[in-house]
């Protein structure tokens, strides 16, 4: 069996503004958001246990990180100055990868239409 991609989701509450955004932007001003995140980990499927990662290892790096960004202002998250999805994306990706070595793409959904998918470096 070739390679497959498994996925789990999570869900944070967290307010940001964008400092870098033209003056009077609407982002410019503080507000929230209920991100939806996919964490994607990609490989071989093991022929004695059926899986590619047990889903519960998935949750577990995740959970590592959960406190520091849900329900927080992600401004105020070391690495997060400018918290938008592509960087919350990326920032997750650097702190996910060491324990989800097989790690191939955090997706970040801000909204219900709208978010970005990283790949890694």
């Amino acid at each position: 069996m070739g390679s497959m991609e498994i996925f789990k989701e999570f869900s944070i509450e967290a307010a940001h503004w964008l400092p870098n955004v033209p003056a009077g932007h609407k982002c410019g001003r503080l507000h929230g958001h209920s991100f939806h995140l996919e964490l994607h980990v990609s490989g071989p499927v093991d022929p004695h246990l059926g899986w590619v990662l047990d889903f519960a290892d998935v949750k577990k790096a995740f959970k590592g990180i959960e406190d520091q960004i849900d329900h927080r202002c992600l401004n105020e998250v070391a690495g997060l100055e400018n918290p938008t999805s592509e960087n919350l994306a990326r920032w997750l990706w650097l702190r996910l990868k060491p324990e989800l070595p097989a790690l191939s793409s955090v997706v970040v959904k801000e909204t219900c239409t709208s978010g970005c998918i990283y790949t890694g470096e």
